[in-house]
């Protein structure tokens, strides 16, 4: 594939004005056409939603460049789906403010671009940076994306695979490929009673901290790595087809 003539779509979960997604598309428009569909505002932890009971609006806002009241997945769909007027070659997440780690994915809507991207047969790369900071220094993040992406369009990806990538703060230059790793969360119910009596709840807790196994994304990232962990939407557990197979012949209600 001509790197060229690639059409590339971006989207995050930060929304269109993080400095992550402009430091992402900045990075790639000399590899094609860059193609924005964002968020309005901020939609991290928005997993895989999308709309699916209530409109929503897209407003253009400068030339390529796209936003909703939606959510990541939206972007992905909508645009895919008929708001683009060309098939994007590749759907890019990120970068996101934030590292998606472990079972970091499934809550993220940064990784759900790039699920949306592939569900739509198309190669996708999420992006994250790992620290939390306001005013992050990314420009390391986008060499990697520049980099990954012109390999990605030049080599492929196989189908239903996405490539989810972390990015630690002190890098030491190199790659890592990865599997997930498993986070220990210390999450808790806060509850704080309003002047008007009504209770409201949040999440809170201790920071999670993460079980130590080489060859995850962890700890490729603790040790100064980029971590590329390839992900399968192939859920279905083979093994246990086979093992609980017994029970279709002592099914009776």
């Amino acid at each position: 594939m001509g790197l060229h003539m690639a059409v590339i779509l971006v989207s995050n979960d930060d929304g269109y004005k993080a400095k992550g997604i402009n430091t992402l598309v900045s990075s790639v428009q000399n590899l094609g056409e860059v193609y924005v569909f964002a968020p309005d505002s901020q939609r991290s932890a928005s997993s895989h939603a999308f709309s699916l009971h209530s409109g929503i609006h897209f407003h253009r806002i400068s030339d390529r460049v796209y936003i909703t009241d939606g959510t990541p997945t939206d972007c992905v769909l909508f645009a895919v789906r008929g708001l683009m007027d060309k098939r994007p070659d590749i759907v890019l997440g990120g970068i996101n403010h934030g590292g998606n780690l472990g079972e970091d994915i499934t809550y993220s809507g940064t990784v759900a671009v790039a699920i949306e991207g592939i569900i739509l047969g198309i190669p996708s790369i999420a992006f994250s940076y790992v620290e939390y900071e306001d005013d992050p220094d990314l420009e390391f993040s986008g060499k990697v994306a520049r980099w990954l992406t012109g390999k990605v369009l030049e080599i492929g990806l196989p189908k239903g695979i996405l490539l989810n990538v972390n990015i630690p703060k002190n890098p030491n230059g190199k790659i890592k490929i990865t599997r997930l790793g498993k986070r220990i969360y210390r999450d808790s119910v806060v509850e704080k009673i309003l002047d008007n009596g009504e209770r409201i709840y949040t999440i809170g807790g201790e920071p999670p901290t993460w079980i130590r196994e080489e060859g995850t994304d962890f700890d490729a990232i603790e040790k100064g790595y980029v971590s590329i962990t390839p992900i399968h939407l192939r859920w279905t557990d083979f093994t246990m087809i086979r093992k609980l197979r017994f029970l279709e012949d002592e099914f009776k209600i």
